[in-house]
C-alpha cells in the first residue's frame, strides 16, 4: 500500500473523529437546556445523529488499523 493511501485513510478518520466530537458537544449542549418536549426531541435527535457519526468514525479506524496492520506486518 502506498503512504499516500495511509495518508488519505488518516485525514479521513481525524476528520470523522472531529465530526464526532461536534456532535457530542452538540448532544451535550441539548442536554443542558429547559426540560421542554421540543428541546428534549432535538437532544434525542441529536443523540441518533452522535451514535451514527461514531459507527462512521469506528469504521474507517477499522480501515486504517487494517491498512496499517498490511503495511506494517503484512496482513
Amino acid at each position: 500500500m502506498d503512504t499516500s493511501d495511509l495518508d488519505q485513510l488518516q485525514t479521513a478518520y481525524k476528520a470523522a473523529v472531529e465530526e464526532w466530537i461536534a456532535a457530542i458537544r452538540r448532544e451535550e449542549e441539548l442536554a443542558s437546556v429547559n426540560h421542554s418536549l421540543a428541546e428534549i426531541d432535538k437532544w434525542e435527535a441529536a443523540h441518533f445523529h452522535e451514535d451514527e457519526v461514531r459507527g462512521k468514525v469506528l469504521d474507517l479506524k477499522k480501515k486504517y488499523e487494517d491498512a496499517l496492520r498490511k503495511e506494517q506486518f503484512g496482513f
